[in-house]
């Protein structure tokens, strides 16, 4: 297994040093969280990616992180984001060093209010996928989600009238988009790869 990052690491630096966004709770959102789960091979960051089953409530099909809604006896979103990993890929929470936190980002069809938590993992890790609620798990280098091939940028209208600036990733066979694709852009842009 490989170890996990060091406090001297790039990565960590960054992510440990700055102040994410931290939007207070809205009555009108549920609030969930994520795990950008990290491991280090060779000398890239690779990030595990989901594709969730056609029968689970939110997002059927779409490409997520392990993740969701937040729960009081959690007591707090890292914690929701670490039991929604174990539970959807059986990640134990002690398993995962947490380098840091995103800026949390509204959803608007779903209306959740999503903190994003990176974590890094050991590699190899064995993942036991929640058939219920995971159809397919895969991994990506970050070097191939920063590069600009397969990034397509466009803009949309929102439910509410606003024109927004959105993003996929066409990633081998999947299209990573919504949510997820605006979070890695967030990550990629904090860390410096894009």
């Amino acid at each position: 297994m490989s170890a996990p990052a060091t406090k001297d690491d790039r990565l960590w630096t960054i992510l440990s040093e700055r102040a994410p966004v931290i939007l207070p709770p809205d009555a009108s959102r549920r609030q969930a969280a994520v795990l950008l789960a990290l491991f280090k091979q060779a000398a890239d960051y690779h990030l595990v990616l989901t594709k969730r089953t056609e029968t689970v409530r939110h997002h059927k099909g779409q490409v997520s992180f392990p993740g969701g809604s937040y729960d009081l006896a959690d007591g707090d979103l890292l914690t929701t984001a670490l039991r929604e990993s174990q539970e959807e890929l059986g990640i134990h929470p002690q398993d995962v060093t947490v380098v840091g936190r995103l800026d949390d980002l509204p959803t608007f069809s779903t209306s959740f209010l999503v903190s994003s938590f990176v974590g890094l993992i050991p590699h190899p890790y064995t993942f036991r996928p929640n058939p219920s609620e995971v159809a397919t798990v895969f991994t990506v280098p970050l070097s191939v989600l920063a590069d600009q091939a397969v990034v397509r940028t466009y803009t949309r209208t929102r439910e509410d009238g606003a024109v927004i600036e959105d993003y996929e990733f066409h990633v081998g066979c999947h299209v990573i988009w919504g949510a997820t694709a605006r979070i890695i852009r967030h990550f990629l842009q904090v860390i410096k790869r894009q």
